[in-house]
């Protein structure tokens, strides 16, 4: 996921899950107490450059961490949840909607038992059973629906596949004896099966109004909330029939979301660990000049700021001044940013000058560009340490003060293909007007004129492409496309778990025509390069030699290191990131970041949300008294 923070766990295979968390640490920065009077009422007014959803905040499919937080703090419940809080408190689980769950000694079988109360939103206004939950799964079964990390579940649940035709197919392994009961039959043991229960696509969806969206994406402007706020507008949604339904007046998406009270949300249903509910309401407004926000954010038009980074002068003034430290938020953010080589598209299709750009990046340039130490630690695996602390301190591409290793590069790309002298430049065509993509606001365009000028000292010269954040995912996602390389990515934990992490961006799981997650395409197949068209088979043709040398893949190592436990658990996962790292080299990890969020004095009580990586709409409290009802958006 694209957003996120992490910390360690060993899961048990089978039976009830064991939670074993180390402390957090790394990431430069010390986070703002969260203590404060959790003041009621008023509304968390913030602005955002683009909202850069995956797939149209559709929950079935939408794998943004922000996004995550919406649903999970604010409108989506699921079977279990997470505290919303921050640090290893924040990854532990806890119940939701079911009240009590049990698993058979096999580890094949979860059943959970369902609260009563829990309701959706108007005009619905009925009660979540476990069928609504059933159909979620159904969606994310459904092929046209493109559910992005569907894979947790496939192959998992018994029966789901992720290619059903239509989402009223039922599931084989999931069963609902009552209104009240769910249970799932696995085809094999997963102890780690309740984070994926906590995952956003698993809430409750209304039949009656999700089958109307049998496209991805679609469903995003018409979510029906099972929490305790909604998006504004969906008490005079026309559920009548599919034709009368129109997007719900609050979500804009090139302009604003709202979202305001459930009047249906039963808080004896919930508890206060998970959701204080402080808020009245929460706008969040597009504003494409970052300055402006923080500009607003100061004078207290906004409240405070959501996922956008402040600009360098304000982020030192914060810093460096005692007056506003408590306004100044630093939270482990457990994700990586990293730059991503397609192993399809030359002059990336050789691991030698993947190699050879690992050397020859300046991370120590780039960490500046992104502001400094404070933004976070120079990343050189993939896995932030609070993931796999057992990497912390290995460095497969060593440089004085992490600054490039010229020499070393120059040396690596003299055994690639592309240089044909050998005189440690790429001399081939290939290696010139490289696409490279990446986003178009800061600290992304303060990066882009260093890698360019490194990756000229191999003879790598790049054209940078510089796009909105959702243009610039889906750009990448879309695999025929046959991006060379991109920088716009970062990656947090999906759940905290070393599996969590990997899985999508590594296994050939996470490949897709569209919506892909796995940039690099690492572990492709004939079969998904086939699948994907001629311009994509035919790449893989070449870069396989018509497949007399397959692409590399973690697949085998990841399914082993998916059945053990304690330390060789770990041994396991140290071993799949080193063959990640000096043998396949689809990435150049370059900042194990941190969060920064900047609040106004109207903020009467903050809290950083774990699972989703940003502020937590579900415990932060304001004193400004204003109906979200009242907020310009236009």
């Amino acid at each position: 996921m694209e957003t996120l923070k992490r910390s360690s766990r060993v899961l048990a295979v089978v039976g009830v899950l064991a939670i074993i968390a180390t402390a957090c640490g790394g990431g430069g920065g010390e986070a703002a107490s969260p203590s404060g009077p959790s003041t009621k009422g008023g509304t968390y007014r913030t602005a955002i450059e683009d909202f850069g959803f995956t797939n149209g905040f559709d929950p079935t499919g939408e794998y943004l961490g922000t996004a995550w937080g919406l649903y999970s703090d604010l409108i989506s419940r699921t079977l279990v949840t997470y505290k919303h809080i921050d640090g290893v408190p924040g990854d532990e689980i806890v119940p939701d909607i079911a009240e009590s769950w049990e698993t058979s000694a096999d580890g094949l079988t979860w059943t959970f038992h369902l609260k009563s109360g829990v309701m959706f939103g108007p005009p619905l206004d009925r009660a979540v059973t476990s069928k609504d939950i059933a159909y979620a799964f159904q969606r994310i079964n459904t092929k046209s629906l493109i559910a992005q990390y569907g894979n947790y579940y496939a192959g998992v649940v018994e029966g789901l596949t992720g290619d059903a035709k239509s989402a009223s197919t039922p599931i084989s392994g999931i069963s609902t004896p009552d209104d009240s009961t769910i249970v799932f039959t696995l085809s094999k043991p997963t102890g780690d099966f309740l984070y994926r229960a906590a995952m956003p696509a698993t809430a409750p969806v209304p039949e009656e109004v999700g089958k109307c969206f049998t496209k991805a994406g679609d469903y995003g402007r018409f979510v029906i909330s099972s929490g305790p706020y909604m998006i504004k507008g969906e008490d005079a949604l026309d559920t009548s029939s599919c034709n009368a339904m129109k997007p719900l007046s609050g979500f804009d998406p090139d302009k604003f979301m709202v979202f305001v009270r459930n009047p249906n949300y039963d808080a004896a249903t919930d508890s206060t660990d998970s959701r204080s509910a402080n808020l009245d309401g929460v706008v969040i407004t597009i504003d494409t000049n970052t300055d402006d926000i923080f500009n607003k954010i100061q004078s207290g038009e906004l409240d405070g700021s959501w996922a956008s980074l402040p600009p360098k002068t304000l982020e030192q003034q914060y810093l460096t001044n005692p007056d506003l430290k408590d306004n100044f938020h630093i939270n482990s953010g457990d994700r990586t940013w990293y730059i991503t080589m397609n192993l399809l598209v030359p002059p990336f299709d050789d691991v030698n000058v993947r190699k050879a750009v690992n050397f020859v990046i300046d991370k120590s340039a780039v960490q500046k560009a992104w502001g400094g130490p404070a933004h976070g630690d120079i990343a050189t695996m993939p896995e932030p340490p609070t993931v796999l602390d057992a990497t912390a301190n290995t460095d497969p591409y060593p440089s004085p003060n992490h600054e490039g290793d010229v020499q070393a590069a120059m040396d690596a790309m003299k055994q690639s293909k592309y240089d044909s002298n050998g005189d440690g430049k790429c001399d081939a065509d290939v290696c010139n007007n490289v696409l490279l993509v990446s986003r178009n606001i800061p600290p992304w365009t303060d990066m882009n004129p260093i890698l360019s000028e490194d990756l000229g000292k191999i003879g790598i010269n790049v054209k940078i492409r510089e796009l909105e954040t959702s243009t610039a995912y889906t750009t990448i996602q879309t695999a025929d496309n046959l991006i060379p390389i991109a920088a716009n990515a970062g990656w947090g934990k999906d759940y905290a778990d070393p599996y969590g992490f990997d899985f999508f961006i590594f296994h050939s799981a996470g490949i897709a025509c569209s919506g892909q997650v796995n940039y690099s395409e690492l572990g492709m197949s004939k079969d998904q390069a086939a699948e994907c068209g001629p311009k994509v088979l035919a790449a893989w043709n070449a870069a396989t030699g018509n497949g007399k040398t397959p692409l590399p893949s973690v697949d085998k190592k990841m399914d082993e290191c998916y059945g053990l436990t304690g330390d060789a658990r770990t041994s396991c996962w140290v071993e799949l990131d080193t063959y990640l790292m000096e043998q396949a080299v689809p990435w150049v990890p370059y900042l194990w970041a941190t969060v920064f969020t900047v609040t106004s004095d109207s903020v009467t009580h903050w809290e950083f949300d774990q699972f989703s990586g940003a502020l937590s709409f579900a415990h932060i409290a304001v004193n400004n008294g204003i109906d979200p009802n009242s907020v310009p958006v236009g």
